[in-house]
């Protein structure tokens, strides 16, 4: 009998431990809470627990179903620090919150790229005294790790907790800080003095629609292709990768060889050689393991900085872009929040379409702001270290979109043309105070073409809000660009200093 009643007490004990209510790890010490909207709290508790949360004089209870619970918190006031307890059978107390303004910094390695040194890219302009002034305690990251998509197949698979924590900016942990995020959330936190939380996932050299859901893509008939070229590349992997560390000796003998040749030729020398690419991840992978656990944190909106890895498909990203934002806007619940993005900067072999592609999408989706980087970039560099204007600019647009100020957040951007004799008429928007050439100087970065489609410089001139474009040798003017080209060298501003955005007038 003895024996039994032991047997049953540990019994009790262990059933106890595993039934404790846990939180996802998004609420934690130092997290940032949106202000002014209802505010989802969730996590794990045993079926039927009762789990109550208490913040800031709310007590809302709810009863867990399947193991999961989920309550609301009525809209917060800005401020902090506070605690909140979350109790069931076992009470946790997180410290150190904080309620303002929270936004989603993601996209491909220039949103990535941390202020600190990372190895093979060029240190962040200023980035030494930019860190050593960063004692912003209201500033706040989450970082999405990137364990998940490393070490798992994705493609089935739909995450809910990354187990990351919430850092506090300082003038150490900044270093680690996506560049572009804090320079952002600096300006916020400059122009409007509330806490800035940053949920920062991004991951260098990613497609869009690998931050897109499978579903998503399959359910458009231009998209569908993408989720069948990567089960393709899944099952092919295994075999192209054998084969590879077969022939790894013979590939490695002959780059060897074709060195020598570059070398006594004075020529470039070859790629070194590289093993098949992984395709884990794509066809929503990243979605899956990277942006599924921030939903449905309560969120002001989305920065976002990506393209490179899809160059070379400008006319798909046409398509798969506007999808993706609409994509997570469904799955997040939360209306059309604002999603502000960066245009790719200038790059020796960077696509133009896919900066057209960026352009044409704020005719597509709605509140949603693009930032012009043609001013600001490094033509041998696809990572180019002047960040803080990307920073910067992307706080312009949330301070329009989402803050509601009256202020010009964006560069002249091309509306339409009228053909009058042999000049060619172009009419922007975002003129702001007015247009002019950067510098004082002539207008540069313009083309005109006639009948034969030939492009050759033409010679533009600000009238007004508009721009006159003309080349004596053209009688019969068909199309005109500017900037449409891997490298822009355009100098069209407003007055507020903000670069216009590449554009033709020949569409396809």
């Amino acid at each position: 009998m003895k024996k039994s009643l032991v047997l049953g007490l540990l019994v009790m004990m262990f059933a106890k431990s595993f039934a404790t209510v846990k939180p996802n790890s998004l609420f934690s010490d130092n997290m940032v809470l949106q202000r002014g909207v209802a505010v989802p709290i969730w996590g794990t508790a045993n079926d039927s627990e009762k789990v109550t949360v208490e913040f800031n004089g709310q007590k809302v209870t709810t009863i867990a179903k399947d193991g999961k619970w989920m309550l609301k918190l009525k809209p917060l006031k800005a401020g902090g620090p506070f605690k909140m307890t979350i109790s069931g059978e076992n009470t946790i107390t997180i410290q150190n919150i904080l309620v303002g303004e929270v936004w989603v910094c993601s996209g491909q390695s220039n949103m990535e790229r941390q202020l600190g040194l990372r190895n093979g890219q060029k240190p962040i302009v200023n980035w030494v005294a930019e860190a050593a002034s960063a004692n912003y305690p209201a500033i706040r990251q989450y970082f999405v790790p990137h364990n998940y998509f490393i070490k798992t197949n994705l493609a089935d698979t739909m995450f809910t907790d990354v187990n990351s924590k919430w850092v506090v900016c300082d003038t150490a942990t900044v270093k680690e800080f996506s560049a572009v995020g804090f320079f952002f959330a600096r300006e916020l936190y400059k122009k409007y003095q509330v806490p800035v939380g940053m949920l920062f996932s991004s991951v260098g050299g990613t497609p869009a629609e690998n931050w897109t859901t499978r579903a998503a893509l399959e359910a458009n008939p231009e998209l569908k292709v993408l989720a069948e070229q990567y089960d393709k590349a899944r099952m092919e992997y295994p075999d192209a990768m054998a084969k590879y560390k077969k022939d790894l000796p013979a590939i490695i003998a002959k780059y060897a060889a074709d060195t020598l040749v570059a070398l006594a030729a004075h020529k470039p020398f070859p790629p070194k050689p590289a093993p098949p690419r992984n395709p884990i991840g794509g066809s929503g992978g990243l979605y899956n393991a990277m942006i599924n656990p921030l939903i449905p944190y309560a969120i002001k909106g989305v920065i976002w900085y990506q393209g490179e890895s899809n160059g070379g498909r400008g006319k798909q990203y046409q398509t798969l872009f506007p999808t993706m934002i609409t994509d997570w806007r469904q799955h997040w619940n939360e209306g059309d929040f604002p999603f502000l993005y960066v245009q790719i900067a200038p790059f020796k072999s960077a696509d133009p379409m896919i900066r057209e592609a960026q352009l044409l999408t704020l005719n597509k989706v709605p509140n949603v702001a693009m930032v012009v980087t043609t001013d600001c970039g490094d033509s041998t560099d696809i990572h180019p270290n002047h960040k803080q204007p990307v920073g910067e600019r992307l706080a312009l647009a949330a301070r329009a979109l989402a803050y509601k100020e009256k202020i010009e957040y964006s560069g002249p951007l091309f509306e339409n043309y009228v053909v009058r004799g042999t000049d060619v008429e172009l009419s922007f928007t975002h003129t702001g105070k007015g247009l002019v050439a950067k510098d004082g100087g002539e207008l540069t970065g313009f083309f005109i073409c006639g009948p034969d489609k030939k492009f050759v410089p033409a010679t533009a001139v600000i009238s007004g809000n508009k721009v006159i474009v003309s080349n004596p040798a053209i009688s019969f003017p068909l199309a005109v660009r500017y900037g449409f080209t891997s490298v822009p060298n355009g100098n069209l501003f407003n007055q507020e200093g903000l670069p216009a955005s590449p554009f033709r007038t020949d569409v396809e």
